[in-house]
């Protein structure tokens, strides 16, 4: 339940504002301190959904509690009344951070409106404060899912570029086989660049039927083609201000590459069904497993747009070319996929790791997982070799 604190020091005008505020608030706890310094020992124990404080006390007047307050707990709400103050007096406590000022003798309709606003305006404060905290947790958790883990020489090298090209607005084409963690790279790009505030649209190209990738990147309006029954905002739009990640960008169809091309060189979008040029600030990252040269050749890709998108290129490697990564990758997981079970994380013996370490993972990082997270339900704990040999094929 919360509390409504009211600071007075004469016992008859406080009982008559827990009276009637108590039945018109009958959700919270009324407390009575009768002067500003009890009232601060009180504050300093626990928190009030708002103070109502008298300016006129013994000990620590209602101004001084209202600075030293809002110096202990900034986010507390104060009404200040007085029957003795003037002007001047209002005027400093709702600069001095008071949400408002009642004069008495109190009208008891207007400070039913202002207790009632007050309230509102902390529970808002509250709220957007939990919002923030939310979002920071989230925020975390992306980040710690998106992770590169390891120290072999190719990662550090992926990590280099990304630190040198992530606050430029340069278009990069990631490159690499199925499940090499091209995605990471994407999304570190994206964190540490200037857009990181805005938003990260992805795209899988591969996943999204030919006579469709065009609606999807730029939108339609209604009855521009059967089931359009609303308009829709594409992907390039939504990712305003912010980065689209085309990811399988070697699957997308010819007449889509066209209209990419034209994206990228106006900064405009269209809509389909539509005449309107929507504009868009977009930082494009492209990736493919394919290789672009031989696309190109066949003529599945344009080369215009290849050089379009490939200003900065970052190749990442299979996990065959990093295996010092193996052990790490396998704590890694181990440990998240504890995490996600909500149970202790399994141990992996020496020998049960090089016997991981000697395998070829042509699944790459994405194999890898699954293995382990195999291992972690079906084997012992340590893991050992023979678990391997048991449960995971070469």
């Amino acid at each position: 339940m919360q509390k409504i604190l009211i600071v007075e020091d004469e016992k008859a005008i406080s009982g008559v504002l827990v009276s009637i505020l108590s039945d018109e608030l009958s959700d919270y706890q009324f407390i009575v301190a009768e002067d500003g310094l009890e009232a601060y020992k009180l504050l300093e124990k626990e928190n009030f959904a708002l103070v109502i404080s008298d300016i006129k006390m013994p000990k620590l007047s209602g101004s001084d509690l209202l600075k030293q307050a809002l110096q202990l707990k900034p986010d507390t709400t104060f009404v200040m009344i007085s029957g003795h103050a003037d002007i001047d007096t209002a005027v400093d406590c709702l600069k001095n951070g008071a949400y408002d000022f009642i004069s008495k003798p109190i009208d008891i309709n207007r400070l039913i409106t202002s207790v009632r606003n007050a309230l509102d305006k902390g529970n808002l404060q509250k709220t957007n404060q939990n919002l923030k905290s939310e979002n920071t947790t989230l925020k975390r958790k992306v980040n710690k899912k998106y992770q590169m883990i390891g120290e072999s020489a190719a990662l550090k090298k992926i990590q280099e570029m990304i630190e040198k090209v992530a606050p430029s607005d340069a278009r990069v084409l990631i490159t690499g086989p199925n499940g090499a963690g091209k995605e990471l790279v994407a999304h570190a790009i994206h964190a540490q660049s200037e857009r990181s505030k805005g938003p990260m649209i992805e795209v899988n190209c591969a996943a999204i039927p030919s006579e469709l990738i065009e609606s999807e990147l730029f939108g339609h309006v209604k009855g521009s083609f059967t089931g359009a029954i609303k308009d829709k905002q594409g992907k390039f739009e939504l990712a305003n201000n912010g980065t689209i990640f085309l990811d399988e960008i070697g699957d997308m169809s010819l007449i889509a590459q066209a209209k990419v091309l034209r994206a990228l060189q106006e900064n405009k979008v269209s809509p389909v069904g539509s005449d309107k040029e929507i504009k868009v600030d977009v930082r494009v990252l492209a990736a493919t497993n394919k290789n672009m040269a031989k696309e190109i050749e066949a003529g599945k890709f344009r080369e215009d747009l290849y050089h379009r998108l490939s200003v900065i290129e970052i190749y990442v490697p299979p996990l065959d070319e990093r295996k010092e990564d193996i052990k790490m990758l396998i704590e890694h997981f181990a440990k998240t996929i504890a995490d996600e079970h909500g149970t202790a994380p399994k141990q992996f013996d020496d020998k049960a790791v090089k016997a991981l370490e000697d395998f070829s993972w042509t699944g790459n990082i994405r194999e890898l997982r699954n293995v382990v997270e195999r291992l972690i339900i079906l084997g012992a704990n340590p893991v050992t070799a023979e678990d391997v040999a048991s449960f995971v094929r070469k």
